[in-house]
Formats: C-alpha cells, sequence, structure tokens
C-alpha cells in the first residue's frame, strides 16, 4: 500500500510538470485532469489505509485535508487556463 500511495502521490505532480512542458495549453489542462485522476487514486488509497487501520483516522483526515487543497488548485488552474484559450 506505501508503494501505491507514493507512486500515485508522485503522479500528480508528475502530470503537472509533464502537461506544463508540452507548452500548449490544451494538451496542459488535458494533463492537469490526469494529474486529478492521481489524486482521486491517492484519497481512495489514503481510505483504504484507515480502513484497514494502516493509518490512524486523524492522520487519514488530516491528509484528505491536504488532498482538497490541491484538488482545488487542480481545478482553479483548469479553469483559468481554458478562460485565456
Amino acid at each position: 500500500m506505501t508503494s501505491q500511495v507514493r507512486r500515485s502521490a508522485a503522479s500528480i505532480a508528475a502530470n503537472v510538470a509533464e502537461g506544463h512542458g508540452r507548452e500548449n495549453t490544451g494538451a496542459f489542462i488535458q494533463f492537469l485532469r490526469v494529474a486529478q485522476g492521481s489524486l482521486k487514486e491517492l484519497e481512495t488509497h489514503l481510505i483504504l489505509c484507515g480502513e484497514v487501520g494502516l493509518m490512524v483516522e486523524a492522520e487519514v483526515a488530516s491528509l484528505l485535508g491536504q488532498t482538497d487543497e490541491i484538488g482545488k488548485m487542480l481545478r482553479s488552474m483548469i479553469r483559468s487556463l481554458q478562460q485565456k484559450s
């Protein structure tokens, strides 16, 4: 489970970076959407960790709060880019 959490978390940042590197707004938006998917995957892994007792609920809640903030940032960035194009 640790490996899956790490992989999905790293995938979020990697997709943002890769999309930015494409220097094409449409491609960047698409990679931001993929990053959103990776974020949802991370949230699912965190919830499962709490459900099976690998993490205490307070840790899960704290991390889910952080993922919520990241999700808001991704959505805001997508909206901003869509308005510019």
